[in-house]
């Protein structure tokens, strides 16, 4: 069959740039989606917000104004510096359209949150989450004569010279040879498949939790390296949260991630802690986390805390593991009682007191230890004292391929793809070579796959001239 405009995958990048395309006079678009209809939308079910740039200060979703400086400062602190930094600023300048936009496809708002997060200035929160929303994207998608398959699977994609000829999709048992004037992929990256996670981290993937969709393994991010795309992004980085270590093996979803880090400690399995809990807002550092656990023996941490702590986050799914002492509850975990008296007792007797602010980076700090805790440092000494296994949670990988300002997907050989484009997860490592911004992966699917949908869209318009 033929078809202006095929989109790969059917998640939130994937619906941007199939109703962008649509938007910008692509007849026929197509959206091949890996998942079965129940399952659709990829790990954007389980999201609840876009960070985007605001200078409104009368927005009713938001509050305050977030700039685009501020934001450029924010993405190039959590990824080093080593990003493209035009691709960035557009990602960045986009976002301040987003809602908008979005809410012309159906999608709905909430007014700001508060919490762990703190996010109520700098993002915007979907009525409904992720699942609310992606059902609002395929209701517009479908009342606007766009085809969705389900449960289809791209096998192949016939390549020569830069320019997709065909595209060959498995559905109901049948390969279909699918004939598409311009291609989208936005099929996410290899975050559901283990086997590709031993080849940079060996027996260690088998204990990783993958918080999002089963159906994120890869394929089509394989066929384009070996098809000549041009790569990008480290293969063994990932934007991974510590999640509880009782969570499922796969599509957890949010509900999973644990925010506890900042108001206690976190050891590892023999008890000792690892790495600065306080080093700086949550938004910003939350998502290192799973790399640093992933990177402990056995891959399982604990997080460690007192009867003070626990009103300053959002609950875990499961129940806390609770004693009466600190060595009771390191044998419920199975730790050495000893070991976690002696790491709790030097921490206590490093703490500073200042004034404690959830909110702030405040002045509550450790002395004299290693690692040390910047902020939110308080004493865990009253009784009783809890605990949440953790494990590395991932939710989604940075290799991916490379592409220009028009969301073109670039060539070994230094040219660019004649039709393909790409978008979401799969161009994350252009932006993102390590850490992340809460809400920014639908950011960069939206913005990106506007601009894919948009320049899919022209590429048709020039082959029907």
């Amino acid at each position: 069959m033929e078809t202006d405009v095929l989109v790969i995958g059917g998640g939130n990048a994937a619906l941007s740039a199939a109703l962008s395309a649509h938007e910008y006079g692509a007849r026929h678009v197509l959206i091949v989606e890996r998942a079965p209809a129940f399952y659709r939308g990829g790990n954007s079910r389980h999201t609840r917000d876009f960070r985007v740039m605001n200078t409104r200060e009368d927005n009713k979703y938001m509050v305050g104004t977030y700039t685009e400086e501020e934001f450029m400062e924010d993405l190039n602190r959590v990824a080093g510096g080593e990003i493209n930094q035009t691709l960035a600023r557009i990602i960045v300048r986009g976002s301040e359209e987003l809602p908008e936009w979005l809410s012309k496809q159906g999608i709905l708002w909430q007014p700001a949150l508060t919490g762990t997060l703190h996010l109520g200035r700098t993002n915007i929160f979907q009525l409904g989450g992720g699942k609310a929303m992606m059902n609002s994207y395929y209701q517009t998608a479908q009342a606007r004569g766009i085809d969705i398959w389900y449960e289809a699977m791209v096998v192949d994609l016939a390549i020569e010279d830069g320019e997709c000829r065909a595209v060959h999709v498995q559905r109901n048992g049948s390969i279909i040879t699918v004939q598409a004037k311009a291609v989208i992929v936005a099929s996410g990256g290899f975050e559901a498949n283990i086997d590709w996670h031993r080849r940079y981290w060996g027996a260690a993937a088998d204990n990783f939790v993958i918080r999002g969709t089963p159906y994120n393994q890869g394929n089509v991010l394989e066929i384009l390296l070996n098809k000549g795309a041009a790569q990008i992004g480290e293969p063994n980085a990932f934007h991974a949260v510590a999640v509880d270590g009782r969570a499922p093996k796969f599509d957890g979803g949010i509900v999973t991630r644990l925010d506890s880090v900042p108001f206690g400690i976190v050891v590892n399995k023999h008890g000792q802690r690892f790495y600065d809990e306080g080093e700086d807002f949550w938004p910003k550092r939350y998502a290192i986390w799973g790399g640093l656990i992933a990177r402990q023996p056995d891959q399982v941490a604990y997080s460690i805390l007192d009867s003070k702590a626990l009103g300053n986050f959002l609950p875990s799914v499961w129940e806390p593991i609770s004693a009466g002492s600190i060595g009771e509850l390191a044998e419920q975990l199975g730790l050495d009682p000893d070991v976690l008296n002696e790491t709790v007792a030097a921490y206590n007797w490093s703490v500073r007191p200042g004034t404690f602010n959830p909110r702030e980076l405040d002045d509550c700090h450790t002395e004299g230890l290693t690692p040390p805790k910047s902020h939110w440092a308080v004493k865990i000494e009253t009784p009783p004292f809890y605990a949440y296994p953790l494990k590395a949670g991932i939710t989604f990988t940075y290799l991916g391929v490379e592409i220009n300002e028009q969301a073109r997907i670039k060539m070994n050989d230094g040219s660019l793809s004649k039709n393909i484009f790409a978008t979401g997860e799969i161009v994350a490592g252009n932006v993102l070579r390590r850490g992340y911004l809460a809400g920014f992966g639908l950011t960069m699917g939206a913005v990106l796959g506007r601009i894919a949908g948009r320049e899919a869209a022209n590429e048709v318009t020039r082959a029907h001239r």
